[in-house]
C-alpha cells in the first residue's frame, strides 16, 4: 500500500485509469468530476428514447485495457462485451467511388486493387509493412513510457529501433510520405485521414502517424451499450477498488503551498487537502487560469494557433437513406488541402468538409435496423475558435448544409435537422472543456517535434500531474488510458519521495501490456 491522499480532477478515461491503478495499489484516491456522470469526452446524448455516442466511436488497442484490468485483478471480458469489426470503414468520394477497408489486410489489398489497380494494392501492402515497423519501434519506448526527449528515445530504442522508425521519413509530413506508396490521390486522402485521429492536418503532421494504420489492423471493436459504457465500467472498477468518485463536484482552484500543490477548492468553497493532484482536464486549462491564477503563472500557455481540431457534430435518431451505411463511414471532400487550409490557415470552417458518420446500430452488415430509425453521429472538422466566436447558429446552419451537400454528392441522406438532433460546435465544446476553444485533442501534432512538445505527466508544480488526451502520449481513448497509468506511476513515486519513512514502495513501474513504465519519470 502507498499511503497519501490523491485527488484526480476529471473522470475522463485518463483520470479513471489513473484512479484504478492508484486504488489497486492501496492509494487513497478521490475523483472529482464536474459533470453529472463519468466519461469526459466519452459522452452520450439523448435522441428521442435512445442515447447516442457523442464523442469517441472507435475502440482500439484492446490490450491497453486488458492490462489495466489484469493489474487490478479483474478481467475486461467479464465487464464489457466487445465485437470485432470486419469492415473498418466504408469510404466514398462520390455516388460510385466507394472503398471498404477491412480488418483482414488481404481483403483490403484486394479491394484497393479493384478500386485503383494492382500497383495501388502493392503500395498498400508496403505501406502496412512500414506502418508496423514504425509502430513496433515506438510502442513500448514512446507511447507506453514516460515522456522522452528525442535523444532519450534514441537511447531507449537502440539502433535497430531507430532504423525501423526511419521507415517513416522523420522530417516528412504524412501526406508527402503517403506519396511513396499511393499515386492515386484518393488513397492518399483516405490514409491521410489518420492525422485527424489526433486532431491534425495530414499536410503538417509527421509521417510517423502512419502507425495508426497498424493499430487499426490489430483490431477495431464495437462496444455493446456504446462507448459511454467503457467509462461506466472503468468507474465501477475504480469504486470497487476503493476510489471515491464524486460527480457534480467542480474544482474552482488548485491550492499551492511552499512545497507545491496542497489541495483543491471546490466551487462551493470546500477545501480538500491532497498530497498529490492529477489534472485530467486539458493541459490548456491550467495555463488558461481555469484552476487559479497561481497555477496559471507557473504553467505554459498554448497559443490558439497550435490547437488541434474542433468539430461540428450532430447526434440524432432518424433514418439514413441512399447509401449502404456500415458502422463507420467517411464521405470525402473534393479538395482535401483546401479543407485544412481553411481550418488551420484561415481559422474558418471549410466550404466543403469531409464528413464522418457513425451508424451506431450497424456493424459489418449494411442493413438498417428493424423499424428504420437508427442512431447517428455525424461529424465535420472545424477550427478550435469556440472562445473567439464560432459564428453561432448561422454558422452551424451553414455547416449542416455543407455536410448535407457532401452526403448528397455521395448518394447519402441524413436529416441533420431531425427533431431528435442535437448540434454541437466549437463554442459548445469550449463550454464542456474550458480554455480549449473547443479543441478536442490538445495541441495539434504539426512538425516532426510535435510529439515531444506535448506536455508530459509532470508539471512545473511539485505534486501536480497531468493525464488525458492533451498530455503524453497523445489523443485517443487508449492513449488517454496510458497517460492515466503514467500519471499513477508518477504519483506513487511522488508520495514515496515526500514520505521517506514509508517502506511499502512499489518498484519496477506499471505493467502496460508487456511494457514497463519507469516510475521515476526518467527518459
Amino acid at each position: 500500500m502507498t499511503d497519501g491522499r490523491t485527488i484526480v480532477i476529471g473522470a475522463g478515461v485518463g483520470g479513471l485509469a489513473c484512479a484504478i491503478d492508484l486504488a489497486a495499489r492501496g492509494t487513497h484516491v478521490r475523483v472529482l468530476e464536474r459533470a453529472a456522470a463519468p466519461g469526459g469526452k466519452m459522452r452520450a446524448l439523448p435522441a428521442g428514447d435512445a442515447a447516442v455516442d457523442a464523442g469517441p466511436t472507435v475502440f482500439t488497442m484492446r490490450g491497453v485495457f486488458d492490462a489495466l484490468f489484469a493489474d487490478a485483478a479483474a478481467r475486461l471480458e467479464d465487464r464489457l462485451r466487445l465485437t470485432p469489426l470486419e469492415v473498418l470503414a466504408r469510404h466514398a468520394w462520390d455516388g460510385s467511388a466507394h472503398l471498404d477497408l477491412f480488418a483482414d489486410r488481404a481483403r483490403s489489398a484486394d479491394a484497393i486493387g479493384r478500386f485503383a489497380g494492382a500497383g495501388a494494392a502493392r503500395g498498400y501492402l508496403e505501406f502496412c509493412a512500414r506502418a508496423k515497423r514504425v509502430h513496433d519501434a515506438l510502442d513500448r519506448d514512446f507511447m507506453r513510457a514516460s515522456k522522452p526527449t528525442p535523444a532519450g528515445l534514441v537511447r531507449r530504442i537502440g539502433w535497430r529501433g531507430a532504423r525501423d522508425m526511419l521507415a517513416a521519413p522523420p522530417f516528412a509530413s504524412l501526406w508527402s510520405a503517403l506519396g511513396r506508396d499511393f499515386a492515386d490521390p484518393r488513397l492518399r486522402q483516405l490514409f491521410g485521414r489518420y492525422a485527424t485521429y489526433v486532431g491534425s492536418s495530414p499536410f503538417a503532421c509527421p509521417a510517423t502517424l502512419m502507425l495508426i494504420a497498424h493499430v487499426e489492423q490489430e483490431g477495431v471493436w464495437s462496444v455493446e451499450g456504446g462507448m459511454a459504457r467503457v467509462a461506466q465500467v472503468l468507474a465501477a472498477l475504480a469504486r470497487e477498488l476503493g476510489a471515491t468518485i464524486d460527480c457534480g463536484a467542480e474544482v474552482a482552484r488548485i491550492e499551492l503551498g511552499d512545497g507545491g500543490a496542497r489541495g483543491v477548492v471546490l466551487a462551493d468553497g470546500t477545501f480538500l487537502a491532497a498530497d498529490a493532484i492529477v489534472c485530467n482536464a486539458d493541459a490548456a486549462a491550467l495555463a488558461g487560469g481555469r484552476f487559479g491564477a497561481a497555477v496559471a503563472a507557473r504553467t505554459r500557455a498554448l497559443a490558439p494557433a497550435r490547437r488541434s481540431l474542433s468539430a461540428r457534430t450532430w447526434t440524432l435518431r432518424g433514418r439514413g437513406t441512399g447509401f449502404a451505411f456500415v458502422r463507420h463511414n467517411v464521405f470525402f471532400s473534393r479538395d482535401y488541402k483546401a479543407e485544412f487550409d481553411a481550418i488551420f490557415g484561415r481559422d474558418e470552417a471549410p466550404a466543403e468538409p469531409t464528413v464522418y458518420v457513425c451508424a451506431q446500430d450497424r456493424a459489418d452488415a449494411a442493413q438498417a435496423p428493424d423499424g428504420g430509425d437508427e442512431r447517428f453521429l455525424v461529424l465535420a472538422n472545424a477550427p478550435a475558435n469556440g472562445d473567439r466566436g464560432d459564428g453561432g447558429p448561422a454558422a452551424m446552419a451553414r455547416a449542416a448544409q455543407a455536410a448535407t451537400e457532401v452526403l448528397k454528392r455521395c448518394g447519402a441522406a441524413i436529416e441533420l435537422d431531425h427533431p431528435t438532433a442535437t448540434a454541437t460546435g466549437p463554442t459548445g465544446f469550449e463550454a464542456l472543456f474550458p480554455a480549449t476553444g473547443g479543441a478536442l485533442y490538445g495541441q495539434a501534432s504539426h512538425g516532426w517535434t510535435a510529439s515531444f512538445a506535448r506536455p508530459g505527466t509532470a508539471t512545473p508544480i511539485p505534486g501536480l500531474f497531468l493525464a488525458g488526451g492533451s498530455a503524453h502520449p497523445g489523443a485517443g481513448v487508449p492513449m488517454a488510458a496510458l497517460s492515466g497509468r503514467l500519471a499513477a506511476a508518477a504519483v506513487r513515486a511522488h508520495l514515496v519521495s515526500i514520505a521517506p519513512s514509508r517502506t511499502t514502495v512499489t518498484h519496477g513501474g506499471t505493467s502496460m501490456a508487456g511494457a514497463t513504465t519507469d516510475a521515476t519519470g526518467s527518459s
